[in-house]
């Protein structure tokens, strides 16, 4: 790796954004170098700025000495794309958090926002409720604290049904030109003025009168994503992070800008919502369902949540504790959570006698102490069936679905029943939990289990067959099999435990031929990070936004060397 000179660097950086909030100590570093769920690298210095003035001032910085700039937020991503990989870059690196810079801008009487760097979910979702609005995901990704911007860079799915992938072709960023040069861009609609940090000022302050907000002819989310869903009989997923259709500026960049804002549409709060649970043996009656709500409701379902049985009992055993936290103290307590974590593994990795992955098998200890904590209908289906479904619907589709699964279920085999408010609520949690299972279940019983795979496949609109019956020679090499999703988008979250011995690498591409045979596309909304080869389309996009490769390079498995050599 060539050097900098190192110093000159250092002091720059504390000079853009104070000594405080430039963590050079790698002790210190580790939970901003090492992945939510997967990856880990080393940086030269971790950057936490107080304001967006700060932020172009060390991106400057970083510029002027030819570093790479990984750009941060919550680091709640699962495939490992908001941090370093590795230590083979040709270039030293420097990860910038946003997470400081948090403000959220509410303009037209709650009808958009304007989300700054570090602006979380779970804070827009507090911010909008006196508006009778809500954001475009308000479970799952705001449990756990993961930001607005994240959401926007990474293309993330989200869990409603009518809402498709996050997106806007509103933003403002900066990039780094075929020149070399840093660029502030401003496509945001509003006027704020012409030098960077005077734009930068108006922004964070919300310094902007109402006639300097324009109504461009441009998206602030996925207007077209309700009718390509109901397209049932398209070869073609609903959505995948790859759609070339929704790659633009922020919207799928992958850190490969560094983005300062985006502003995006919301969402009117039903007046009546309704959880159905419902459950089958036969994957084809589900598969039924699925078509005829698509093609024939008037009322697109706000979400419909599938969890495998198999995927039940193990969330039900290891992903207590987080059920518990979410439920008793809010999800706004999770990022706390989560923060405290790993501050404990980092001290107790430091500590000779101290058990690897202490605080999952101290958490899980604690978590046998609870009792259960699910609903006794929820563990009668449990019994009766092995496929489940939370369907959720609002307003005139609450009787338009309990008309359909009433008939449906009179002769067809499964049953449902309509949730109470507080067993929707935990049906719901239930299932996004089910997120977190495979870490802890492979934490707990490492050392006599092989690798973990995690699979985030979109499926084809007309997939029939859409449960998966893996041959027995692949099959027969999983200690275990977990499947989850959002069946209505036919996006499936498909993890496993291998088997001690198994050559992990070498099945996963065997896996991945069964999903390239059946035209499915992966990652569906996790975004590539460092685990998913990048197909055409991600490569050249990435390589339009930053032709020096100074951002995020690496990512999707593209080159980590400067001009993409």
């Amino acid at each position: 790796m060539p050097t900098v000179p190192t110093q000159s660097l250092i002091d720059a950086l504390r000079e853009a954004v104070g000594r405080r909030n430039v963590i050079t100590e790698p002790s210190r570093q580790e939970p901003y170098c090492r992945g939510f769920r997967f990856g880990q690298g080393s940086a030269l210095a971790v950057l936490k700025p107080d304001c967006l003035v700060d932020l172009w001032r060390a991106l400057r910085a970083c510029v002027a000495h030819d570093v790479i700039v990984v750009m941060q937020a919550a680091n709640t991503g699962l495939t490992g794309g908001s941090t370093p990989s590795g230590d083979d870059y040709d270039r030293e690196v420097v990860v910038i958090n946003t997470m400081k810079i948090d403000a959220i801008h509410v303009i037209d009487e709650g009808r958009q926002i304007v989300g700054l760097a570090g602006s979380t979910l779970f804070g827009l979702e507090q911010l909008l409720e006196p508006y009778g609005r809500e954001p475009h995901s308000v479970i799952g990704s705001s449990c756990i604290g993961a930001s607005i911007v994240g959401g926007i860079c990474n293309n993330s799915g989200g869990a409603l049904v009518q809402r498709g992938p996050a997106y806007t072709e509103l933003s403002l960023y900066a990039q780094v030109g075929d020149d070399g040069a840093l660029e502030l861009v401003n496509e945001l609609g509003i006027d704020l003025g012409e030098d960077p940090e005077e734009v930068l000022r108006a922004l964070e302050a919300g310094d902007f009168p109402r006639e300097s907000v324009r109504h461009p002819d441009k998206l602030a989310s996925d207007n077209e994503y309700a009718q390509r869903v109901r397209d049932i009989d398209s070869a073609e997923p609903a959505r995948y992070n790859a759609d070339g259709r929704r790659l633009h500026d922020a919207s799928g960049c992958a850190g490969k800008i560094a983005v300062f804002a985006v502003r995006l549409d919301t969402f009117p709060i039903p007046r009546e919502k309704q959880v159905f649970y419902v459950g089958s043996n036969s994957a084809e009656v589900f598969g039924r369902i699925r078509r005829d709500v698509l093609a024939t409701f008037r009322n697109l379902p706000i979400s419909g949540e599938y969890i495998h049985r198999d995927c039940y009992d193990a969330t039900k055993r290891y992903g207590k504790d987080t059920f518990v936290v979410i439920d008793k103290l809010g999800s706004g307590f999770i990022p706390k959570l989560f923060a405290l974590r790993r501050f404990t593994d980092r001290i107790a990795r430091k500590v000779p006698f101290m058990p690897e992955k202490f605080t999952d098998l101290f958490m899980q200890l604690l978590s046998k102490c609870w009792p259960n904590h699910l609903p006794r209908r929820m563990e009668e289906y449990r019994d009766r069936f092995e496929h489940h479904w939370v369907i959720e619907m609002a307003d005139d589709g609450v009787d338009e679905a309990r008309r359909y699964l009433t008939e449906l279920f009179a002769t067809e085999d499964g049953d449902f029943f309509e949730c109470t408010p507080r067993e929707g609520e935990q049906a719901m949690l239930h299932r996004f939990v089910s997120g977190t299972t495979i870490g802890r279940w492979h934490a707990v019983h490492r050392k006599r289990f092989g690798a973990i795979m995690t699979m985030d496949i979109a499926f084809p609109r007309n997939e029939r067959d859409w449960f998966e019956r893996l041959p027995p020679e692949i099959d027969e090499l999983f200690e275990a099999k977990l499947y989850y999703g959002h069946l209505f988008c036919h996006v499936l979250h498909q993890n496993y435990i291998v088997k001690k011995g198994v050559d992990a690498k070498a099945l996963k591409e065997r896996l991945l031929a069964t999903f390239d045979a059946r035209g499915a596309q992966y990652p569906a909304e996790h975004n590539v990070g460092h685990e998913y080869t990048a197909n055409e389309t991600l490569r050249g996009f990435y390589r339009s936004l930053d032709p020096t490769n100074s951002f995020n390079a690496g990512v999707g498995r593209t080159s980590k060397r400067r001009n993409w050599a």
